[in-house]
């Protein structure tokens, strides 16, 4: 028997229509269809889940019960399927410790470089460290940070701390923290702070330990009072901005001052571990430099015992530097990347990997490449496939997509309309299918573009942020601008960082994501479900609270769910749709409530498409046209957000932004997860936000975007310290004839 193909039968995972289909192992091949077409269902939600499954249940009980708890997928059958690993485009994390040295190991090998051949010997490689405390900086113990405490922020001196002295949201009035000050009788809680003397203010705020005894009930209560400014210091000091809630996010930007050290210099390790050198630079230095300076310089260390660890590190560094980001660099926390930088810093330690016959499962790998590196990009994943592997790409860029040696081309269209195998075979075979895939790849370059002319523009001037050269630049109003350049050329840092800080009325469309709660769908997430609920009390005589599955309507039982979870120990988590509402989330009062003749239920079933016109309240329709427009009208208004695509959430974060008023509009790389046919209804949406007489400002790398732009701003002409200069600036035809420009460069294969 064959095992040369992993065979599908029957999947249903979402909206997958009873899939079966046969895909190639150890080849390339290329998962793609329209936005919420199935794809990441079919590959990630029934393959891979299916694959860890299996995997997981392999181990011991013991194990397991420490492990995910994953259920079967709702296929009938999967054969052949091999071991896989997710490279996604997901956080590699938000600590402050974890770098892109520590997630690639390059810091271990330098570390190990300089205890070895560094020009004198003071230990072992771990007191190069920054998290060992042997190497780290005893002040900040490793983070190259410092947080301190604003105290004129934090404090409202002309308050009592009953009246609410502490402004921090973590001592409002009638909180925890504010109820053990007032039990506490350290400090009188009447007493204005102005008028604390030196010693209450130091202890108030400083305080490292003052021992504290109160009786609590037939008990006594004992703890040390630490002042509050020393121990919200304390709290945040191991914490990245990314860490926190946006709440707590919110009141550490606004009460803290967040700085280099002032012992380490932000190095983040010891005067002792600083003062080795190698060729006149210490690992501090080197960690600084941008991956393409760092391997220039490993050329330089000579001698015996150097060599295998500079083999070692240069093999790794080249892997980063051809998968496109060498303008990183080691001391960069992962935190601060991009889900596409993560993701290619993940693909490049897979080049590393000696397993074989695995399955490598990646989601649009191109993400935030620059179409000069995407080359270099279908040239890694082949790396992978010849040593052995099976190589799965959920991809929409056209250039990936020519490069498989096999595609399953999910549609025909999305959502309900979706699920179905519109193609599976090679690329020959797919120009020819019926799908909409096919009708894109086949289509004519249009050659004539109208360019919107502007009169007046807002001002960008000598802008020095991160690796932009001293920079100044016009963004016309009215008009669509592109902000082009190959990945770390300055894109961001001009427009988010800079633009962004001058323009703080702009409303923005990024990649952050959104709220996944089972509890949030369309509906809550864009505000029309508030408005329903508004419409069905006035009809029914109700309060609006009857009818929300968080409050007074929620069924009892599943508290508003629909359905209930049951541990099994080290078995999966069984979930079952709760008897008493089965499955609908309300009580059979709210249930027999209706607008005209549906239920609340009925309504959250119902797709956008069909609710158009439905209600009479203008409010209500505009904002499911908003939804249709981001072609998203065949989502039921009640689907969990959990079970949407990346390019689906995106689009929905568009329609509930779209209402605002605001004249200046920033996307950043709004076709993150579009199809093809996709990009086309973001551009009708774009075009109509500038007809309106709004500026929309796009940092893009798509050239079916850049070409349809009024003005382009490029960047360049490298990333990193070789970026950071204004390359061009004005309409898309002449920027062809800019030759330090890869953008010109590629955006001439389509306009002429």
């Amino acid at each position: 028997m064959s095992h040369n193909t992993i065979i599908i039968k029957n999947a249903e995972t979402h909206n997958l229509k009873n899939v079966s289909v046969e895909i190639p192992k150890n080849k390339l091949v290329v998962f793609t269809g329209v936005s919420g077409s199935g794809k990441s269902s079919l590959v990630f939600d029934t393959i891979y889940t299916e694959a860890q499954r299996q995997l997981i249940e392999t181990f011991s009980s013991f194990a397991r019960a420490r492990m995910p708890k994953l259920s079967r997928p709702p296929v009938e059958e999967i054969k052949n399927i091999s071991t896989a690993i997710v490279i996604d485009q997901k956080k590699m994390g938000a600590n402050l410790r974890s770098t892109v040295g520590t997630a690639t190991e390059l810091s271990t090998y330098l570390r190990l470089l300089f205890s070895r051949c560094g020009d004198k010997f003071i230990g072992p490689s771990f007191v190069f460290g920054f998290n060992h405390p042997l190497g780290m900086c005893p002040d900040c113990k490793g983070l190259g940070k410092q947080i301190k405490v604003d105290v004129d922020l934090l404090i409202d001196k002309e308050k009592s701390i009953r009246e609410g002295a502490i402004t921090h949201p973590d001592y409002r009035v009638e909180g925890w923290h504010w109820r053990e000050f007032m039990a506490m009788n350290l400090f009188d809680v009447d007493k204005k702070l102005k008028d604390f003397t030196e010693q209450e203010w130091k202890d108030f705020l400083y305080a490292k330990a003052i021992p504290v005894t109160k009786a609590h009930g037939a008990g006594t209560y004992q703890k040390n009072f630490e002042g509050v400014a020393r121990k919200l210091e304390r709290i945040y000091v191991d914490k990245a901005k990314n860490e926190l809630s946006e709440g707590r996010k919110n009141a550490y930007e606004k009460y803290f001052v967040y700085s280099d050290c002032d012992a380490c210099g932000g190095s983040r390790i010891n005067e002792t571990a600083r003062s080795v050198k190698i060729n006149g630079k210490n690992i501090v230095e080197l960690s600084s430099w941008e991956l393409i300076e760092l391997d220039q310089f490993l050329l330089t260390v000579e001698g015996e015992i150097a060599k295998p660890i500079i083999k070692k590190m240069r093999q790794i560094l080249s892997h980063l530097i051809d998968i496109g980001v060498g303008y990183l660099s080691l001391n960069r926390p992962v935190g601060t990347l991009s889900g596409g930088e993560s993701q290619r810093v993940k693909m490049a330690r897979q080049l590393d990997c000696d397993l074989v016959d695995m399955m490598y499962i990646m989601d649009e790998p191109s993400i935030g490449l620059h179409p000069r590196d995407i080359n270099k990009l279908i040239e890694i994943l082949r790396q992978i496939k010849e040593k052995g592997n099976s190589v799965f790409v959920v991809e929409h860029d056209p250039a990936i997509i020519k490069a498989a040696e096999y595609i399953i081309d999910v549609g025909p269209r999305a959502g309900s309309r979706g699920g179905e195998i519109v193609y599976a075979g090679d690329l020959a075979g797919l120009k020819n299918s019926n799908g909409v895939t096919a009708e894109y790849l086949n289509r004519e370059e249009q050659g004539v573009y109208q360019r919107k002319v502007w009169i007046d523009y807002l001002e960008i001037k000598n802008a020095s942020l991160n690796n932009l050269k001293n920079v100044s630049t016009k963004i016309p109003k009215g008009v669509l601008t592109c902000v082009t350049g190959v990945a770390g050329s300055g894109k961001s840092s001009l427009i988010n960082d800079v633009f962004l800080k001058e323009n703080r009325q702009a409303v923005i469309i990024d990649q952050s994501p959104i709220g996944k709660s089972s509890r949030s769908n369309p509906a809550t997430y864009i505000g029309i479900f508030d408005d329903i609920r508004k419409e069905f009390a006035k009809k029914t005589g109700s309060t609006a609270a009857l009818f929300s599955f968080n409050s007074k309507g929620a069924c009892p039982k599943c508290k508003g769910l629909g359905t209930i979870s049951y541990e099994m120990s080290f078995m999966d988590e069984v979930k079952v749709i709760c008897d008493e509402c089965n499955g609908k989330r309300y009580t059979e009062a709210v249930l027999a409530l209706k607008y005209q003749d549906k239920n609340i239920d009925d309504i959250l079933h119902t797709t956008v498409r069909d609710l158009l016109g439905f209600f009479e309240t203008k409010e209500i329709n505009r904002k499911l046209q908003i939804l249709c427009d981001v072609g998203l009208e065949y989502l039921e208004l009640g689907q969990p957000l959990s079970t949407l695509s990346g390019g689906e959430c995106q689009r929905i974060k568009l329609a509930s932004e779209l209402h605002k008023k605001g004249n200046i509009y920033v996307m950043d790389e709004p076709t993150t997860g579009l199809h093809m046919a996709d990009i086309e209804k973001l551009l009708i949406i774009v075009k109509n936000l500038v007809n309106n007489g709004n500026t929309v400002v796009v940092i893009e790398h798509n050239l079916d975007v850049i070409k349809h732009a009024d003005w382009i701003i490029d960047l360049g002409p490298e990333g990193g310290s070789k970026g950071g200069e204004i390359l061009f600036e004005g309409l898309p035809e002449d920027l062809l004839n800019c030759e330090r420009s890869y953008t010109g460069k590629y955006l001439k294969k389509i306009l002429t």
